[in-house]
């Protein structure tokens, strides 16, 4: 399996290459556009959007493009895309109505920068834009393999995905205690569906079949769940300067996380179980030096909190 050192110089590359997109053709009044955006609301999506972070989801996307013998170069705008959505909702979870978060990434979060309101506005510009990035792959990709893509990333952002499950969330904030079924569920719509629908797109843009998605979905659900797991446990044993965050913030905010639910070993060991499932979904496909980095990942999700 692929070392540590060799992942985050895919991962560090990848991120250059969505990074180097999102400058030159991202939605910050760029030729694409047509149009040009005020400044206020450029410079607010601009400095949440170029704030740094490893691009996880755009890395995934590609990968699994890669994977199924795609052209990942055609599906960087879709990629791009989903930077975009995971920093909308970046911006929308800090609010003050939200997780009142001052912080993100080691900067003041986007609405103690600006103000609300154009933190609002920066979320939604980003939300909308995504798809207008992911829509322009069909210049270059078959219009029916970009359509499933963003039809299946439209599902994840949405009510019955991230959105559906950042309510969830607000809903059991300040509980005593959730079932672990419904924290499991909660994760799995909020942090999780995002995460399996960047694989799940990579594979489709590259023309993978049903039987191949099957895989990638369950790949993506089990690294999802592994992610927020960790994310958890990071919460409490976590540096803050390495975070760019306070530790101890959901604790604080009364969130119900893993480790509140089930204790620190317990977590770490259902990490773990996460991270063997998300290698065993990829076994058929170990023959690919992709499916090296893919299974190195899940594993290095895991090992942050071992």
């Amino acid at each position: 399996m692929m070392d540590e050192a060799a992942i985050k110089a895919i991962l560090a590359r990848d991120a250059e290459r969505v990074e180097t997109y999102l400058t030159n053709q991202g939605p910050q009044g760029n030729p694409l556009h047509g149009l040009e955006i005020p400044q206020g609301l450029a410079d607010a999506v601009a400095y949440s959007l170029m704030a740094g972070g490893k691009r996880l989801r755009p890395a995934l996307c590609l990968s699994f493009t890669r994977l199924f013998a795609g052209d990942d170069e055609k599906a960087l705008p879709f990629a791009a895309g989903i930077e975009c959505i995971h920093t909308y909702s970046l911006i929308h979870d800090d609010l003050p109505a939200m997780d009142n978060d001052d912080f993100r990434r080691g900067k003041p979060s986007c609405h103690k920068q600006f103000d609300e309101a154009t933190a609002i506005l920066a979320g939604d510009a980003l939300l909308t834009d995504a798809f207008f990035l992911m829509s322009s792959c069909a210049e270059s990709l078959p219009a029916e393999r970009v359509l499933q893509a963003i039809n299946r990333m439209a599902l994840a952002a949405g009510s019955a995905g991230m959105v559906g499950g950042q309510f969830l969330d607000m809903q059991y904030t300040g509980k005593q205690s959730i079932p672990l079924a419904a924290l499991r569920e909660m994760h799995a719509m909020k942090t999780g569906a995002l995460l399996q629908a960047s694989c799940l797109c990579g594979a489709l843009l590259a023309g993978a079949e049903n039987e191949e998605l099957k895989k990638v979905a369950a790949y993506g659900r089990a690294l999802g769940a592994a992610f927020q797991i960790a994310d958890d446990i990071l919460d409490e044993t976590g540096d803050a300067a390495a975070m760019g965050k306070p530790v101890g913030s959901d604790s604080a905010n009364g969130k119900i996380t893993y480790p509140s639910l089930l204790g620190l070993d317990e977590s770490r060991r259902l990490a773990e179980e996460e991270h063997q499932n998300a290698v065993s979904a990829l076994e058929p496909y170990a023959h690919h030096a992709e499916c090296a980095f893919l299974q190195g990942l899940a594993a290095y999700v895991v090992q942050r909190v071992q």
